[in-house]
């Protein structure tokens, strides 16, 4: 199967010069008088190498026939991650090069979505936003009623956000797996 620049989304595997490779990250421009460009922050699912590459824009891409499977996180264990299978309850074990920076974010009891290809899983694929625990933050100053005004928080799971002055050690918040920014109380 082959999409277009247009389709493409993060996570996704394609083939490129018969090898496969993870995306990471894209932009498509269009300079003037110049035909499109795809640039494309690609991981080679081998290496775990990551590279930039560019494609001409109107170029399609070949897809990877990979399979998504919605699991549970259990637990960490040195490098590794243990996530469970909802539907079969088989255990997986992911290193820290195929969770990467998704490690922020989980906590045990999470759902999540591991992608795999044939047998091996190859990524996983967060939620739009997830509910985290702050552990350490400073008290809010009472009376300090500044519009918009954050300070410094720091989650269970480790990730540093910026955070509204209300917000109190052991509250659970909402937050954006996308670029780590708080959306509200929960």
């Amino acid at each position: 199967m082959t999409i277009s620049s247009g389709e493409i989304k993060r996570n996704m595997t394609i083939l490129l010069q018969d090898e496969i490779y993870q995306i990471l990250e894209w932009q498509h421009r269009q300079a003037p008088k110049a035909p499109p460009t795809l640039t494309l922050k690609l991981r080679h699912i081998e290496s775990g190498n990551v590279y930039e590459k560019k494609v001409p824009g109107n170029q399609k891409l070949e897809l990877a026939p990979t399979d998504t499977r919605e699991a549970q996180f259990l637990y960490k264990d040195k490098d590794l991650f243990v996530f469970m299978d909802n539907s079969n309850f088989e255990q997986y074990e992911l290193d820290e090069k195929i969770v990467g920076d998704a490690s922020k974010y989980l906590s045990e009891g999470n759902s999540i979505s591991i992608i795999f290809l044939e047998v091996r899983p190859l990524a996983i694929e967060l939620p739009s936003s997830m509910t985290l625990t702050i552990e350490n933050t400073e008290v809010g100053l009472k009376g300090d009623t500044q519009s918009g005004a954050t300070k410094p928080a720091t989650t269970t799971t480790g990730l540093t956000l910026q955070v509204p002055l209300f917000i109190e050690n052991g509250q659970e918040i909402n937050v954006s797996t996308s670029d780590g920014s708080y959306l509200g109380r929960n």
